[in-house]
């Protein structure tokens, strides 16, 4: 567990301090806080060190306009975040501000554990497309997105051009250049536990529905019980069976491989020509040295295109009986100061979710932001869906990569999602 606690003094001292903490599983105390200090904990899972030095220096420039403000943040990573998330709103101690994805804030507003953040995210420059996927049918909002993820293919382009290959464009160019390696004695795709498969079978399963603009009314459907969710992910879950079948991935590696961790290892050992992963862990991949070029681009699951699977992520919400509540709000809302905002979203390689025209910078994820520019795009956790929808396609991608054969997965995925909260 990761915790930093962050105090900004007077003491000359404690400022160098500060500017070195947040490395260390340990928390700085430190001594002489003004007596009428205010505190506010923060709790994320923000855990690596170039993501936490980011927020760091958000708190560090929120504390330094409000000198009697202390701030501590603590991060734990993946599941176990949300598990201990989960436990401590069961216990009713929950942190001032934390980090809630889809599935969870489907629980927690209906147990009531979330702060209306409506007048502060209404204050902040989210195109309406962004403010619609926060809104509840009843006008208000419970959280702010802080970035747009994106989900992709990354491709080692030295690899490929050493076996004369091209960067796939579409199913049929991606399809050929696995078999190529397949025959080549090489398995071609990296894939994780978690977030690999259930994106590519929402990329292919969702997409004709967005393209359509029939997003809303489909997720209504589910939502009444009136369509099975299998009627519309069957073919993305079809195409990765596929994949699983014709040996484009390792099933029995890729059920043990932690996401963003153990699939980058993997990676920059430079034997697949592929990945499915977060976009946002480009820049770890590229601090790795991998010792060849890569690219992300965009999931190529069309007959003639791609795919881009976004979310509206790392998302911020605040206790409904904090004792700080005021000030967690107006925390969160300096957080979405847009140049606090394309700082924090250039650190992860992903979008701003706010009016600008911010881009990543980072080389290598390029292709993805074109994909993003054309609306090539399926929300992965859209907020239309009232069923926790990433857990549940979690769950199939794991039965999948086990064995289980598509019906009795599907059967399973359709009654889950009669499940709300």
């Amino acid at each position: 567990m990761r915790k930093i606690k962050l105090q900004l003094l007077c003491l000359l001292f404690l400022a160098l301090t500060l500017a070195g903490c947040g490395h260390d599983n340990v928390v700085n105390d430190y001594a002489g806080a003004q007596t009428d200090s205010q505190y506010l904990h923060f709790f994320g899972n923000k855990y690596e060190a170039s993501n936490v030095e980011v927020i760091e220096e958000i708190l560090t420039a929120y504390m330094q306009e409000n000198q009697t403000v202390l701030i501590s943040y603590e991060s734990l990573k993946g599941n176990d975040y949300y598990q201990a998330l989960a436990q401590r709103e069961q216990a009713g101690r929950l942190d001032d501000v934390f980090m809630i994805n889809h599935d969870m804030q489907l629980a927690f507003q209906a147990n009531g554990s979330l702060a209306d953040l409506t007048d502060l995210a209404e204050a902040a420059p989210f195109s309406e497309a962004m403010l619609s996927q926060m809104r509840e049918p009843d006008g208000r909002i419970y959280w702010v997105p802080t970035t747009v993820s994106a989900f992709g293919l990354y491709c080692n382009l030295d690899l490929l051009a050493e076996h004369k290959q091209p960067v796939p464009q579409n199913l049929a160019e991606w399809e050929a250049v696995c078999d190529y390696f397949v025959e080549q004695g090489i398995v071609p795709i990296v894939a994780n536990n978690d977030i690999s498969l259930k994106t590519l079978a929402l990329a292919k399963g969702f997409y004709p529905l967005y393209q359509q603009g029939e997003q809303a009314a489909a997720f209504a459907r589910l939502n009444s019980g009136e369509a099975k969710l299998s009627e519309y992910l069957q073919p993305g879950w079809e195409l990765v069976q596929e994949f699983c079948a014709k040996g484009y991935i390792d099933t029995a590696k890729a059920l043990e491989t932690a996401k963003t961790s153990d699939d980058l290892q993997e990676f920059v050992q430079g034997q697949s020509p592929f990945m499915l992963t977060g976009v946002w862990a480009a820049g770890r991949v590229k601090q790795m040295n991998p010792g060849f070029e890569f690219q992300v681009i965009a999931y190529p699951v069309l007959e003639n295109g791609c795919v881009l699977v976004i979310n509206p992520d790392v998302r911020l919400s605040a206790a409904a009986d904090s004792a700080n509540l005021a000030l967690a709000q107006d925390f969160i809302a300096y957080f979405l100061q847009e140049e606090n905002i394309a700082r924090f979203a250039d650190n992860q390689a992903s979008f701003s979710p706010l009016l600008d025209e911010y881009q990543p910078s980072l080389r290598e994820v390029q292709p993805i932001v074109e994909s993003y520019r054309r609306d090539t795009l399926v929300v992965g956790s859209d907020s239309g869906i009232e069923f926790p929808i990433w857990d549940i396609t979690a769950d199939v991608a794991k039965a999948l990569l086990a064995g289980e054969d598509l019906a009795t997965a599907l059967q399973r995925m359709d009654a889950q999602a009669t499940l709300t909260y």
